[in-house]
């Protein structure tokens, strides 16, 4: 097990009183990681100091701010593979069923596309599977990472330290030429703009017989909602996992 997995989705999670009580704990899991070289080690112990220096309501306003507004940092997989095409839905249900099949079982609420979730769920796989997942979505975590950068965050550090694990060669230079082109969408303009243009999509497929207003309505708040905020998400062991332990696929 890679449980570098479980500190960098506990760091990566909206930050809670916890997070911040448990710095000694998570500096000497770290400390003990044979997985990550040096430097990483170096660079996520400076991470955990600075942020658990830091006030607690301060630090959940920034995280609100960097991550739960537009879609460029969403902590959501599929978000930045599939938009809000209907084969987000799909990639969903395929990946809860692996969680499934690897007798692991997550909340009606909780979205399986979820990062820290996803990584909580790696850190009980084998080595040689955790590479793999990692691999797989390194384009995303290496987009995050620099846009991340971008916003001189020091999030970015947790996408690096991802990357690491992985034999992927990233073109760093050539996506913080790609990101410094693009335009924020966390502004209120911008977000006005991502509302106004579901709206309209909503009413030119809509039957005009009164309901519309009241249904685009709802499919506004909804995005609203999912752009405010993120639940901290946590994967749960089955019985039977509890029982037999995690296997293979």
């Amino acid at each position: 097990m890679m449980r570098n997995l479980k500190i960098i989705s506990a760091l990566m999670d909206y930050p809670e009183a916890e997070l911040l009580n448990a710095q000694e704990e998570l500096t000497v899991e770290l400390r003990d990681d044979p997985f990550l070289d040096t430097e990483q080690k170096a660079q996520l112990t400076e991470f955990i100091e600075a942020l658990c220096a830091r006030d607690l309501l301060d630090l959940q306003e920034e995280y609100v701010s960097l991550f739960d507004r537009g879609r460029s940092h969403s902590l959501l997989l599929f978000e930045h593979v599939h938009g809000e095409s209907r084969d987000r839905g799909q990639a969903m249900v395929d990946l809860m069923a692996v969680y499934e099949k690897q007798g692991f079982e997550i909340g009606q609420r909780e979205l399986p596309d979820y990062i820290p979730l996803f990584l909580e769920f790696l850190s009980l796989r084998p080595e040689q599977e955790v590479r793999q997942w990692l691999t797989e979505v390194s384009h995303i975590l290496a987009l995050l990472e620099a846009r991340l950068h971008k916003r001189e965050s020091a999030y970015a550090k947790l996408f690096e330290a991802l990357l690491s694990l992985t034999e992927v060669s990233i073109e760093r230079e050539e996506l913080k030429e790609k990101v410094a082109s693009e335009m924020r969408d966390d502004t209120p303009d911008a977000l006005d703009k991502v509302w106004e243009e579901e709206m309209v999509r909503f009413t030119e497929g809509t039957a005009q017989n009164g309901s519309a207003q009241g249904c685009g309505d709802s499919l506004l708040n909804k995005r609203r909602e999912e752009l405010s905020a993120v639940q901290a998400l946590h994967i749960q062991p089955s019985a039977q996992s509890s029982q037999s332990g995690p296997t293979g696929s």
